[in-house]
């Protein structure tokens, strides 16, 4: 199909045909009830398509399955939860059947596999409720509730109200199952090129033909590179020729320049400076732009859903509005909040103090503020290694390390048995359960036995994990299991991985360290918002530009990222039209993404206070069982008060008054 095109969806009932049937219903049972007719029939109308019925059938169908009882419209909904979390548990463990071999590391992928993860039985589930009516039928007699009453009214919802807000949020939209196939297929299309786009590390060379790296060290772009340049920092003035180098790598991925023979090839050589393949010398055979391709390809395939979506008709609409109930522009200013302010300014001149020279780009990935720089990464991870040879002692070891964080010791092995470890072939991720009674998947690379790295990633896919069992298997309703949105459970990631040393034996942080790791807090808060707003300003751009090629693609990318980098870090940390933030993998294949890291970051410095100590385990708890509420309710709900970065702000300031 032409990418500008895109489908007419089947028209739905007259306005008159929905009154007939909204006067018959308000005739049989009384005006008491002429609102929420009124409501039902439209929200049954509007999805309403010819091959539905005709209108004769239409005005049956609302006759026949309007629910006067009250009670009996709870018993409704109990046996809806019922029933759909069994349907959306089970082909949920298909799926991750399925992808297996895509997402574990298990040896190469097979042809069939590639077929396999295309095998998406779950998408046929939406367009079969509503073939069958079971989906009309929710929709006569439940409401489908909007942001904005959300935000209104919620406060006074009980359980069961949010609970039913929550689930009708599936009957919304009514997307064909071909459009959702396709979508589907092309993240994950889009997932695999990222999870195999390696640097061979050992392979870069120096001008002068050193090569910096240690042998076997390869890195995922763009997880590994970042963190091993933030890891260079405890070897002072010796690791900036290495983190210079990576700097390097990094923008010549996102030029699109870097030679196609580099990736994932451990058999040839490359100087990054010069872009010379070493022994050929070549530097013309770049990668096409690939990257883009795979980007453009997941825009318009998410694009396709936007007729059938009126209540948000892009999806940056329902990224912000249906996602993450969150308005864009909110968003956007609570960004904006952090990146123009004075305390980031402050940190820049602490950690250019600290450096004893001028800040360079990679600065923006600084982490001298935390306390895992007193220990080596050479150091960090043999004391993994012998602890984690495998991923089975590290599986094993899951009670202890739920103990050591607070939790009770049966909690902790409820905890424990809910929650499997498996070795990831991509960078490492969760993957929760959609019933009660399966597992949570932690992922997470594990090449001869864990590295620091691996065990680092652990802790933050375990702080999922345990989100992710609490706000599933402990709650009262399973409409309301999860987190309002994607950032919410980064919080508890974030919490989880800052504890990883403690894990490890090391000593509790004292308060100086405290006051660090807020500055620290603050400076990768300031970076990730940067990534944040590149990745909206660029899905902005591709809604004005749906014919844009690959190459037009990138150039875009570039002159967005450094628009970025020019008004928000180049006063901070010097040099000009910088491209380098535009590095981040999700960028690519998570469609909006990087906002729930900004987002998260936040969260999770409001509600650190209540995580500290002893409370820790029974917060975590606390907050996770509060289920599937807005980011306000949910917010005001744990901490008080709602989505803020000033406490962010407010620490960071205190933290520079007593450190040095």
């Amino acid at each position: 199909m032409n990418p500008t095109d895109l489908e007419t969806p089947p028209a739905s009932l007259s306005a008159s045909v929905a009154e007939r049937a909204r006067a018959a219903l308000v005739t049989r049972y009384g005006a008491a009830h002429a609102d929420s007719i009124a409501r039902g029939v439209s929200q049954v109308a509007e999805r309403w398509w010819p091959e539905d019925g005709n209108e004769d059938e239409f005005v049956a169908f609302c006759s026949e399955s309007w629910i006067e009882s009250d009670a009996e419209r709870d018993a409704t909904f109990a046996r809806f939860e019922q029933a759909m979390e069994q349907v959306d548990g089970h082909l949920h463990e298909v799926r991750r059947e399925l992808q297996r071999p895509i997402h574990l590391d298990l040896g190469p992928v097979r042809p069939v596999d590639l077929f396999l993860q295309n095998l998406d039985l779950g998408s046929h589930v939406e367009e079969d409720l509503f073939r069958t009516k079971t989906a009309f039928f929710a929709l006569l007699n439940f409401p489908v509730d909007t942001l904005a009453e959300r935000l209104e009214e919620g406060r006074r919802w009980d359980r069961r109200r949010w609970a039913q807000s929550r689930f009708m949020d599936r009957f919304a939209e009514r997307i064909p199952s071909s459009l959702i196939q396709k979508m589907g297929q092309v993240m994950r299309e889009a997932d695999l090129y990222i999870a195999e786009y390696n640097i061979h590390m050992d392979r870069l060379r120096t001008k002068d033909g050193r090569r910096p790296f240690p042998e076997g060290l390869r890195l995922i772009a763009h997880w590994g590179l970042r963190d091993e340049l933030k890891g260079r920092y405890v070897e002072g003035n010796a690791g900036q020729e290495k983190q210079r180098m990576i700097q390097t790598v990094m923008e010549r991925i996102v030029r699109q320049e870097i030679p196609a023979s580099v990736r994932d090839n451990p058999d040839v050589d490359w100087c990054p400076e010069t872009n010379e393949v070493v022994p050929n010398g070549d530097r013309s055979s770049r990668e096409p732009d690939t990257r883009y391709a795979y980007l453009l390809e997941v825009f318009h395939a998410l694009r396709l859903a936007d007729p059938y979506t009126p209540t948000a008709p892009t999806f940056v609409r329902r990224r912000f509005d249906l996602d993450r109930q969150i308005p864009e522009a909110e968003v956007r200013a609570l960004l904006e909040a952090i990146l123009g302010s004075s305390e980031v300014r402050d940190v820049a001149r602490r950690i250019e103090s600290r450096l004893g020279r001028p800040l360079e780009p990679f600065d923006v990935w600084y982490s001298g503020f935390s306390s895992r720089q007193a220990t080596s990464e050479e150091e960090l991870d043999r004391v993994v290694r012998e602890r984690y040879p495998t991923l089975e002692s590290f599986q094993s070891d899951l009670p202890r390390v739920l103990e050591k964080l607070g939790f009770a010791a049966d909690t902790a092995a409820w905890l424990a048995e809910r929650i499997v470890v498996d070795p990831a072939r991509g960078p490492g991720h969760a993957m929760g359960a959609a019933r009660r009674g399966d597992t949570s998947h932690l992922r997470t690379r594990a090449h001869n036995g864990m590295s620091y790295q691996t065990f680092n990633v652990a802790m933050h896919e375990l702080g999922h994990c345990v989100e992710q069992v609490f706000s599933l298997d402990a709650m009262d309703h399973w409409s309301l299991s999860g987190v309002p949105n994607t950032a919410f459970t980064e919080a508890f990631a974030f919490t989880f991985q800052e504890r990883d040393l403690e894990i490890l034996g090391y000593a509790e942080k004292g308060e100086e360290a405290r006051a660090h790791e807020g500055i620290q807090s603050l400076w990768s808060t300031y970076e990730i918002c940067g990534v944040s707003l590149i990745d909206m300003d660029v899905w902005n751009w591709l809604y004005a530009h749906p014919g844009a090629t690959p190459g037009e693609l990138r150039e875009a990318v570039i002159a967005i990222a450094r628009d970025v980098w020019n008004r928000w870090f180049a006063p901070v940390l010097g040099r000009r039209d910088s491209d380098l933030l535009a590095i981040y993998s999700h960028i690519i294949d998570s469609a909006l993404y990087t906002p729930d890291y900004a987002i998260g970051k936040i969260v999770a410095f409001q509600i650190a206070p209540a995580l500290r100590g002893a409370a820790f385990a029974q917060s975590v708890e606390r907050m996770t069982r509060q289920g599937r509420l807005t980011p306000d309710a949910w917010m005001r709900g744990a901490v008080g008060a709602g989505l803020s970065a000033e406490p962010l702000l407010a620490e960071a300031r205190a933290a520079l008054a007593r450190t040095s």
